[in-house]
């Protein structure tokens, strides 16, 4: 199973030094039922496109939380057996844990597949969707529009064997 799993890139850096993205559990995004039911699709390859999205937007409320991280989303993408990563049953019906999952155990870094990260020219944009995410929560259209900013940057690919360079 493909997952998910949302960063910064001082957490990048730190897990690229400890070896594994979390000793567990570690929240990550995967194609889960309820992702299936909300984004009606059968196409896989758009099935995680979305759970890359959502995982994007968890790393932009991680941004929110550490005003002194990179203004760059992260994510990493991971494979792990099909029965290491579960949905909370206690947050199955918050439409914010949509597709989040938690792997249980220690998440090795071999594990992962590719990374995803903003380009520079997308930092203000972050920077300014990471600052108005409380407000979107609280239902302001204009904060709202803002944080959609963000996500019309396409996060860029980079294979594993190019972490020591965004690190």
């Amino acid at each position: 199973m493909r997952v998910y799993v949302p960063l910064t890139l001082s957490g990048l850096a730190e897990a690229h030094r400890a070896g594994e993205l979390g000793a567990g559990p570690v929240v990550a995004y995967a194609v889960t039922p309820a992702l299936r039911e909300w984004y009606l699709s059968d196409d896989i390859e758009e099935l995680e496109y979305a759970a890359l999205n959502r995982a994007a937007l968890a790393s932009l409320r991680l941004l929110a939380a550490d005003p002194a991280a990179a203004r760059r989303r992260v994510v990493v993408a991971a494979d792990v057996p099909d029965g290491a990563a579960a949905v909370d049953p206690d947050r199955g019906l918050d439409p914010a844990a949509l597709g989040e999952v938690r792997v249980a155990g220690p998440l090795p870094l071999a594990k992962a597949a590719a990374v995803h990260v903003d380009s520079a020219d997308a930092e203000a944009d972050v920077s300014a969707a990471a600052e108005a995410l409380a407000a979107a929560d609280g239902g302001d259209d204009d904060a709202q529009f803002v944080v959609d900013g963000a996500e019309d940057h396409e996060l860029l690919w980079y294979a594993t064997q190019e972490l020591p360079n965004l690190v």
